[in-house]
């Protein structure tokens, strides 16, 4: 029999928020000085735990086997589903912590930490709260008051629900193609909506009365291109001035995908105003006189987030399948020790590979964990902080970090759970083990949100620059002041020395695209900007699960190994023994690839590709 569908080390995360991470900083800020404490964080994750463990997790293999269903023009989802939706939302543990105005509300860094509980076990369903908390901040941070009077109060409470529409069918990934439109009406603001989108992540659906679209459209006379684009607030059903709901507003499911997985997430194509009687409201001013719009720096206000929580989904469905494969491991009888050839079988948790495959998976997991819950802190910080100078440092440090935790996370995620499959056996490609759904819900997460190689580019060609490199610098400046500042200690005395030869070999591989890039041979930035994104996400994670590792090790020596936590800590110890020594050695293969400089992958004819 399969083994249970959801576990979770419960430990490691209350570790990070109350051992690791600076939670005193950030709880101190005046949006939550007055609601919460360390100690507060204990019963919140224990909450959702809980949640998971009764309500959501129950639910998965139904999530799965049956999902979201389009029947009769209309978007179904399986009965369970309500009575998890309203649960979440009446523990306050939905929709409600993306207001950034309330008061009381969760900081992301705790709000976001207990959210890979959800996403691990069942990341379809999960996203019927995530991503409406990206649309309620872009129309919190850019709409005008009336627009944030009518739609945000029932969006923030789950009543409501959110999307964010950028692709259409001759547009993916090239935004700047969207052709739909807006048309002027005779009321100022208002916009009628003609066109279609496909790929809308819970783009239609049962679990909310109404849905508030955020749709990118261009208006008439508008430039051409992503700088022409607009942002509308495009509702399901109208919505009266008072609040209550209107008439059918033309916008139109007319079909969902059938996914490799995350079945129970509709993935929507949505037709506006086929009628012609589609209306949206303009977020913001109109394009200026040179046609200029402002509707993708709005909607990055949402993507920036989406992106930092489609990382979390990569983390989430990585460390599900760990603990899934580590249990399973301790349970499976099967062959003899190599040292031992003629001895009694033995649980294959006992075989030199597994355990190598566990400990890649755990420190990976742990790592990454620290790479996103570092840069939820920033991002909480940019926002809350007093002090200005403070903000700013967190800012840049977040808008770095951001989409090293959507490529980074989701393309390990990937080999992660290829490696927690292996660890099952013939069974782990089996449905009735999770490890089998989990790898088909993740793939897409490397393609959500922009491609993972758009966010290389990203990363290499905007934020290593931006401020004139001032962002660069700082993150640059704070890899080098950990290092600096614990080059004495003992237990980690060859892990830094690693570290920092892998510093060393980060900077030659920044020298030497620069050295590309002044020599005309531009083509090397993005044929090999993918590798620096895995280079830069590996040094600092290393950098972040090391800290991790001086934590625990001085916990240790201070409760001694008799403690009931010695091993919980030891295991921390190990976790960033190995991954510097096992996964950080991979910035100077990647330092010697780009040192080689092999452009055959572009020079090739492309007959000579078969």
């Amino acid at each position: 029999m399969p083994i249970s569908n959801f576990i979770f080390d419960i430990r490691e995360t209350k570790f990070v928020l109350k051992e690791w991470i600076d939670m005193d900083k950030l709880l101190s800020c005046p949006a939550y000085k007055n609601y919460y404490g360390v100690d507060d964080i204990e019963p919140i994750i224990d909450t959702a735990f809980k949640i998971t463990r009764d309500v959501i997790a129950p639910m998965s293999k139904e999530s799965d086997r049956i999902g979201a269903q389009f029947i009769d023009g209309k978007v179904i989802t399986p009965d369970s589903f309500k009575k998890a939706f309203a649960v979440i939302n009446e523990a306050g543990l939905g929709a409600q912590n993306a207001d950034r105005e309330a008061e009381g509300r969760l900081p992301y860094t705790i709000a976001r930490s207990y959210e890979e509980m959800f996403l691990g076990v069942n990341l379809g369903f999960a996203t019927f709260s995530g991503i409406p908390a990206g649309a309620i901040s872009v129309i919190q941070e850019h709409g005008s008051e009336f627009l944030k009077q009518k739609f945000l109060p029932k969006m923030i409470t789950g009543e409501w629900g959110g999307t964010m529409n950028l692709t259409e069918a001759s547009a993916g990934s090239d935004v700047g193609a969207n052709a739909t439109k807006a048309l002027t009406t005779e009321t100022p603001g208002i916009y009628k909506i003609k066109g279609n989108k496909i790929f809308i992540t819970v783009g239609d659906h049962d679990l909310q009365e109404n849905i508030i679209h955020l749709v990118l459209a261009r208006t008439e006379g508008a430039k051409s291109g992503v700088a022409g684009l607009s942002l509308f607030i495009v509702p399901k059903y109208w919505v009266n001035d008072d609040g209550s709901m209107g008439d059918w507003n033309d916008v139109t499911c007319i079909g969902i995908e059938e996914k490799m997985g995350i079945h129970s997430s509709p993935t929507a194509s949505l037709a506006y105003g086929e009628n012609d009687r589609c209306l949206g409201y303009l977020i913001g001013d109109p394009p200026d006189a040179s046609g200029m719009g402002k509707g993708i720096e709005q909607m990055f206000t949402m993507m920036n987030e989406e992106r930092l929580g489609t990382g979390l989904m990569g983390l989430a469905a990585s460390s599900q399948a760990f603990f899934q494969a580590r249990e399973y491991a301790k349970q499976r009888v099967q062959g003899n020790k190599l040292t031992d050839p003629k001895g009694p079988k033995v649980r294959i948790i006992e075989h030199e590979d597994i355990r190598r495959m566990l400990m890649l998976q755990k420190s990976c997991t742990e790592a990454i964990r620290a790479l996103i819950v570092k840069t939820l802190y920033y991002l909480d910080l940019s926002h809350d902080s007093e002090d200005p100078e403070e903000k700013d440092f967190a800012a840049g440090m977040f808008q770095i970090s951001n989409p090293m935790c959507k490529a980074y996370a989701t393309d390990m995620a990937w080999s992660l759970i290829c490696d927690a499959i292996q660890v099952h056996g013939g069974y782990g490609v089996c449905s009735e083990y999770e490890v089998e759904s989990l790898a088909r819900d993740i793939k897409v997460t490397s393609i959500w949100e922009g491609t993972n190689y758009i966010q290389s580019l990203d990363l290499v060609g905007r934020k290593f620059t931006m401020n004139k490199g001032k962002v660069f610098k700082n993150w640059i400046n704070d890899i080098a002041a950990f290092m600096s500042g614990n080059k004495e200690t003992i237990t980690f005395k060859d892990e830094m020395k690693i570290l920092s030869g892998a510093f060393e070999d980060f900077l030659a591989i920044m020298q030497q695209l620069q050295k590309y890039i002044q020599g005309g041979q531009m083509q090397m930035m993005p044929l090999f900007s993918t590798r620096i994104l895995h280079a830069a996400s590996t040094l600092y994670c290393a950098r972040l699960i090391l800290d991790q590792g001086l934590v625990a090790d001085k916990k240790l020596t201070d409760l001694g190994e008799d403690h009931f936590d010695a091993n919980f800590y030891k295991g921390k110890i190990a976790s960033a023994q190995f991954y510097i020594k096992n996964v950080l050695p991979q910035v100077t293969m990647i330092r010697n690839l780009i040192e080689i400089g092999d452009a055959t992958a572009v020079k090739i004819e492309e007959a000579c590709l078969g």
